[in-house]
């Protein structure tokens, strides 16, 4: 079997604080009591399958996608949570497992549910020093707290040290959250739907205050979410991931206001900020990581194949069979779509000088 490729695999950016390389994860599903005894092969879920993705320092990157696509798996393995079956995260040049307890100090993951995050057994004191506790880190136990629960809009934050996360309302227990990363100055935030289980009044203010540290301090930010209202609102890029992949990729700007990828505007079409009014119709079943089709992983479901766009433009053929990897079609921004290649491509192709990249 074919596998794609894009640029990135084999020319990874200098620039990048945090870059992930090729990362693919998977998982063993369970073999039914006839599915033993035939012998049949364990399915294996390809949640990750080939991803590469570069954060610079001080830069919002939106992780975005529907459920199901893969995107917390690959938050979990750029936090070293979960072990890439293939491919590394790397972190100022060098891979994460060469120091993980150290990477783990720079770089922090705000959970969706900050319920859960919080053990409810623990006062807020002691659920944000843990991570001072954990890594051994200088000076003075109280006032790094109290200083972490500032930032985190926690004020006084004296008052906060012997309450317990049922006191707290659902914001106060997010920011709690983000002062127990806070606390020990990282360089990235990992932030999985970090507003998704807040109510509508505080999830600005949870935002804003996101955008204010990294302002303040130069934080590098990769906020995973099914939201792209919400990408339009912080990112800086964004990328765009579906049944394992990233499909694209660019500025937010451009990304959110010129997409390339039907995807992209399946899921724009619900943004009211991008002037979606109504929720797409995509047909076909849900992605399923164990059992991911051939040629393009989006084609069973694409609207320009199903409406006879791709066949028009003569692309139809390759959308089901030829599996292609991310392209480059304008500055920084990168597609994985055979229509828009066909569609934009040509101008692309002659200022790169050369072909879109195959697959190997």
């Amino acid at each position: 079997m074919s596998r794609a490729r894009d640029r990135r695999e084999t020319a990874p950016s200098s620039e990048a604080l945090l870059e992930a390389r090729d990362v693919h994860v998977s998982f063993t599903g369970r073999t039914g009591l006839l599915s033993g005894i035939s012998g049949r092969a364990a399915p294996v879920a390809r949640a990750v399958d080939g991803v590469s993705l570069a954060v610079k320092q001080g830069e919002i990157v939106a992780l975005a996608g529907e459920s199901g696509c893969g995107k917390t798996t690959l938050a979990r393995t750029i936090m070293g949570l979960e072990r890439p079956t293939r491919g590394d995260v790397f972190y100022e040049g060098r891979p994460i497992r060469d120091d993980l307890r150290g990477y783990r100090r720079r770089v922090q993951m705000v959970f969706q549910d900050p319920t859960g995050a919080l053990n409810p057994r623990q006062t807020i004191y002691e659920s944000v020093a843990e991570g001072l506790r954990i890594h051994k880190l200088p000076g003075v136990e109280e006032s790094l707290v109290a200083d972490a629960l500032t930032r985190a809009g926690l004020r006084p934050a004296e008052r906060f040290f012997l309450l317990y996360p049922h006191e707290l309302s659902g914001g106060q227990r997010q920011r709690a959250v983000i002062a127990g990363a806070m606390v020990l100055n990282p360089k990235v935030l990992v932030a999985d739907e970090p507003v998704s289980m807040l109510d509508a009044s505080v999830r600005g203010e949870i935002l804003r205050l996101l955008l204010q540290l990294r302002d303040d301090f130069g934080l590098s930010l990769i906020i995973v979410t099914h939201d792209l209202g919400l990408a339009w609102t912080v990112a800086d890029r964004v990328a765009v991931m579906y049944l394992g992949r990233i499909v694209e990729e660019g500025p937010a700007e451009r990304v959110l206001t010129q997409p390339l990828h039907p995807y992209t505007r399946a899921l724009l079409d619900i943004v009211p900020e991008a002037g979606g009014l109504e929720r797409p119709v995509l047909k076909g079943e849900p992605p399923d990581p164990s059992n991911i089709p051939p040629g393009c992983r989006f084609h069973p479901r694409c609207p320009a194949v199903a409406g006879g766009t791709a066949a028009d433009a003569g692309v139809e053929s390759l959308c089901r069979n030829e599996d292609l990897g991310l392209v480059e079609l304008r500055p920084g921004h990168m597609v994985a779509c055979h229509l828009a290649l066909k569609t934009h491509g040509d101008a692309a192709t002659a200022d790169a000088g050369g072909s879109p990249v195959p697959n190997v």
